[in-house]
């Protein structure tokens, strides 16, 4: 089992998106352990978007980040980075597919409502800067049986 970083960004905050964005995740099965609204401090985009510093965007990154409330959810289950990251779909909703999130709800070549951990190493990091490992509740569906088989996802009891 996988737990990743996913933040509704403020133009999905704004937008009104955040139940319809986090029903995506849920309704394909995973599972909710994490969730909380907050202004970033600058100094944590700063930190969480340092691999960007010196790219031409990166002060645009920061400024549209702490433009508003965001949603950071932790979001666990197999495989769950990379289906995370299916289920945005690419980074611009312009060029995302239909039946992604931003394929579905996105147009801009700037906001792209959605953040997701991109490797067990960054969720790993992004995980630490939004949530205390006590704010993470552990936690079993009452439906895991009928939505993950024990062959293909690992023991989940």
């Amino acid at each position: 089992m996988e737990t990743t970083l996913v933040l509704v960004k403020p133009d999905g905050v704004q937008r009104h998106l955040v139940g319809r964005i986090l029903a995506r995740f849920e309704e394909k099965g995973l599972q909710v352990v994490g969730l909380r609204m907050m202004c970033i401090p600058e100094a944590t985009l700063r930190v969480h978007y340092a691999a960007h510093k010196g790219k031409p965007f990166y002060e645009g990154l920061i400024a549209y980040m702490s433009s508003g409330p965001v949603v950071a959810v932790a979001i666990r289950g197999p495989r769950a980075i990379g289906v995370v990251r299916t289920l945005m779909g690419k980074t611009f909703g312009h060029e995302a597919a239909p039946g992604t999130i931003r394929g579905d709800l996105g147009l801009s070549g700037s906001f792209n409502l959605v953040h997701g951990s991109d490797s067990p190493e960054a969720a790993k990091a992004e995980l630490a800067l939004y949530f205390k490992p006590e704010d993470l509740c552990e936690w079993r569906p009452l439906d895991l049986d009928a939505i993950l088989d024990p062959r293909d996802a690992g023991d989940h009891k």
